[in-house]
């Protein structure tokens, strides 16, 4: 009598279908894309110093790649029903990959001489844009995988496993990228090894993920590019609210939903001013780093203390949102205020701090409070309006996450080299205002929870 065949069975939770070894795969598509990024960041600071390079532009190529990222997340999500998600991953990864191996070079040449410093940073943004284009492919795709093949009652614990990597990555990005830089090739180290983890992990995805054939059909949730202040990758809507859609119908589509909607307005300017705070000290917190702790001279010792700092910055943040928020059940409008107080308290902090102890706390203290700021206005708004309404208000709130970044770093690092006790004014003040303005136009969070 023959053996049995064998076939995909659940392997991780009752209820889904893909395996345990194809789930380590799209983990790690996730993780190497969130801690390529998060581990440039911490090098990036000494890199601009070293060519001689104003932080400004420095910064300006980070808001480049986050408005790339804000543009075309959006239709790769999209395209990722129509080329199928597999293919879409291969694309974020080659993304990743080409942009990290091609900047690393020249940044290379740029540090050795070879290239000009304008013409460095010039050639290192325009090659950036290749994971701020292509790289924003892979996030959704890999959700919608894995939403299409898990039963709908467990859809949101599996893609909360899938969406950790994304937060596990940006601790994991600073904390080893002082540890991968070699004396040969110097502050470019870090971006050569996660171009080589990324080719491996686009072998296993090519080798062990099969070509799509779902079960159930999902689109994945458009995330912000990756940093080390942002929140992790949100679930999918495909996991809460698709529940409803499989099982409930409509006939009336729900009109377009506006920025304008009164329901939503105070949410939005409540999350573009944090947001924009948030931005601010994550841009710049690497050349504070180097002003305060003397390293100007010497920026290549920068990587170790700002690796540790932006490290402690992205555990404080998981804190929050894996601790706090559930454990003290805090509502939006809670989470929110209590955020934006913590973020001014935090940045106060840095812009007072002298050294690497008293900066790291104010750091902590400042991405605890945005940890718990960004999820609060993010559920804020959703709960504000309809089921039907969900998908829209997701694309809403992910835009002005994405807004923040695009022009709030480049300008909190001119403004803090132009005079620095402004930038640090500008921070308690827009903090303030969410504050202020939270405190009025927030709707109550047992009111949000009567309307769920």
């Amino acid at each position: 009598m023959d053996a049995p065949r064998k076939t995909e069975t659940p392997s991780i939770l009752a209820g889904t279908t893909v395996p345990r070894d194809r789930m380590a795969v799209l983990f790690l598509v996730m993780l190497v894309t969130a801690a390529g990024n998060t581990a440039m960041q911490s090098v990036m600071p000494g890199i601009g110093t070293k060519l001689g390079i104003p932080d400004f532009w420095v910064s300006l190529a980070y808001s480049w790649s986050a408005l790339l990222w804000m543009l075309t997340a959006p239709y790769w999500a999209r395209m990722s029903d129509k080329r199928g998600r597999k293919a879409l991953m291969k694309l974020g990864m080659w993304g990743f990959i080409s942009s990290f191996a091609i900047c690393a070079t020249i940044l290379w040449f740029g540090l050795n001489g070879y290239l000009g410093p304008l013409a460095t940073i010039i050639t290192f943004a325009i090659f950036r844009s290749l994971y701020g284009g292509f790289g924003s492919a892979a996030p959704p795709a890999v959700q919608a995988y894995v939403a299409a093949r898990t039963d709908r009652a467990l859809r949101t614990r599996v893609l909360a496993i899938i969406s950790s990597s994304f937060g596990l990555g940006t601790v994991l990005g600073p904390a080893i990228a002082p540890l991968l830089i070699l004396p040969l090739l110097g502050l470019v180290s870090p971006f050569l090894f996660f171009a080589g983890f990324g080719l491996l992990v686009y072998l296993a995805l090519r080798l062990r993920l099969p070509d799509d054939d779902p079960r159930y059909a999902a689109r994945g949730q458009v995330v912000n590019e990756p940093s080390t202040s942002s929140s992790a990758a949100k679930v999918s809507n495909d996991g809460e609210h698709a529940e409803h859609s499989e099982t409930e119908s409509t006939d009336e589509e729900p009109e377009r939903l506006k920025w304008t909607d009164k329901r939503i307005r105070p949410w939005l300017v409540t999350g573009l001013l944090g947001g924009h705070a948030q931005a601010i000290i994550l841009g710049m917190i690497g050349f504070l780093l180097l002003d305060r702790l003397g390293l100007r001279a010497t920026p290549a010792e920068a990587a170790g203390p700002t690796g540790l700092v932006l490290m402690a910055g992205a555990i404080a943040t998981l804190l929050s949102q894996w601790g706090l928020i559930p454990y003290l059940q805090m509502g939006p409008r809670a989470s929110t205020l209590w955020g934006a107080l913590l973020g001014g308290i935090g940045c106060l902090m840095i812009g007072l701090a002298g050294e690497l102890h008293s900066i790291t706390l104010g750091y902590v203290v400042a991405s605890m409070g945005f940890g718990l700021f960004r999820p609060g206005f993010t559920a804020g708004a959703s709960l504000s309006v309809t089921r039907p309404e969900q998908g829209q208000v997701a694309g809403i709130v992910a835009s002005v996450n994405g807004a923040a970044f695009v022009v709030g770093p480049a300008f909190g690092v001119w403004l803090y080299n132009v005079y620095a006790p402004a930038s640090f004014g500008l921070l308690v003040a827009l903090t303030a205002s969410v504050l202020l303005l939270g405190w009025r136009g927030l709707q109550a969070d047992n009111v949000l929870e009567g309307r769920a």
